[in-house]
């Protein structure tokens, strides 16, 4: 039987779309795949991923400083390494750029080690993160997220196998009321008018609002701007469910509207059709709902997409199309004249590499190049073709670096100096 360990050390969202990866490895036959997570996930994993033989350790929320934090982490996490390089793995997909990440590659024999490994005493990407860091550059260009992990394995699962297609499954609508990151998040008053447009529009018997506690005050603010006929509808769940909760009023709803949340992985895992709204550093080509008939609504200015960490000169300016009275005519009367400038409105599908995005309503245009891209990107993970076509060449000489194709090696780029 051959072993492999999975190591997803990110957040929520991230633990979902692992998955085609997770179902690849697990498809080979004589096969058993581990998993090693945050600790605070390993509940939901159990759900998520019930064949996956789950290790969990300390990665988030040691509420230590900087300078102590990867020293504790190490010291609570010793039994649970210990564990792991006792089980002689087949192959390693260590899948985060971290501290921890990297000295846990340590653990094992460097060449087994698939992602970001420990050579010689230092910190080594391979080939496909090191392009994907190059590519980074090309966001609005670049691949799903759940395509790139599933591309470590040479045998991937086909993408419409990964989740069901969507679904409405007759509970009414759940709104998730924010992200961790607050410019990725549309405001509580304008979340609210779009819940009553659509609520009004679908004839909902049932809302439902979702999330963590520190999202109490926005479902309470939500709710304060819903009319009264559809606050006797509406529950406030925010900070009231846990794991399995969660996934049972997710398995039940019509839609799921949502930001770029775990919870909009989460849905796209069920079926549960989703309708997000992206904006600010979320874009949806990167990390849209997975699988086949979800909307996404993707907020397009010249800025975006944007790097959450530095602070928006712009005053939010991709939030208007949101608040513009032209979105809520839009859902009312789905005609693509009454799409606010700004924005488009996009259908979930799939290609021969993985997960895309149509455009129903408004303009694209980045398709033509983002097309060339993906041509570009197949023919290296499928290994269609003897060669490159002229307009992919530009790709090749900005991703690829000669040693990526002179030999059938697997080349690793150091943070340092890296002997294989």
């Amino acid at each position: 039987m051959k072993k492999y360990l999975v190591i997803q050390l990110a957040r929520f969202g991230d633990l979902i779309q692992t998955k085609r990866l997770i179902q690849s490895l697990a498809s080979c036959q004589n096969s058993e795949v581990h998993l090693c997570l945050d600790t605070s996930l390993a509940p939901l994993a159990r759900l998520v991923y019930p064949h996956v033989i789950i290790h969990p350790i300390t990665a988030h929320g040691t509420g230590r400083n900087a300078s102590t934090m990867l020293q504790r982490l190490l010291i609570d996490n010793r039994q649970t390494f210990a564990s792991l390089q006792a089980l002689d793995f087949d192959t390693i997909y260590n899948l985060n750029f971290s501290g921890l990440n990297f000295r846990l590659a340590a653990l094992f024999d460097a060449k087994k080690v698939r992602g970001y490994s420990w050579r010689n005493g230092q910190e080594c990407t391979e080939t496909w993160p090191a392009m994907a860091m190059r590519w980074s550059s090309l966001r609005r260009l670049g691949i799903n997220l759940m395509d790139f992990w599933a591309g470590y394995c040479p045998e991937r699962i086909k993408p419409e196998s990964v989740n069901p297609p969507a679904t409405p499954k007759g509970n009414g609508i759940g709104v998730v009321l924010a992200g961790r990151e607050s410019r990725r998040s549309l405001p509580p008053t304008t979340l609210a008018t779009i819940v009553s447009t659509l609520g009004t529009v679908q004839k909902t018997d049932s809302i439902v609002l979702l999330g963590g506690q520190t999202e109490q005050a926005a479902g309470h603010a939500v709710f304060k701007n819903l009319s009264p006929a559809l606050q006797k509808k509406t529950r406030n769940l925010a900070g009231k469910t846990d794991w399995n909760d969660l996934v049972e009023i997710v398995d039940s709803l019509d839609v799921l509207m949502t930001p770029d949340t775990g919870t909009m992985h989460l849905a796209a895992h069920l079926g549960t059709p989703v309708m997000a709204f992206f904006l600010s550093s979320a874009w949806c080509f990167e990390t849209g709902p997975y699988g086949a008939g979800h909307t996404v609504y993707q907020a397009i200015t010249h800025c975006l997409p944007c790097l959450e960490t530095r602070p928006c000169e712009l005053d939010v300016a991709c939030l208007a199309p949101f608040e513009s009275p032209e979105f809520k005519r839009f859902l009312v009367t789905r005609k693509k004249e009454h799409l606010p400038d700004n924005l488009i409105k996009f259908q979930s599908d799939f290609d021969t590499l993985g997960q895309i995005y149509t455009p129903l309503a408004g303009t694209d245009s980045d398709t033509a190049s983002r097309t060339v891209f993906r041509n570009f990107i197949a023919q290296y993970l499928l290994k269609t073709g003897t060669q490159f076509q002229a307009d992919e060449q530009v790709f090749a000489q900005r991703i690829q670096r000669e040693k990526d194709w002179m030999t059938q090696m697997q080349h690793f780029e150091p943070h340092g100096h890296c002997n294989d």
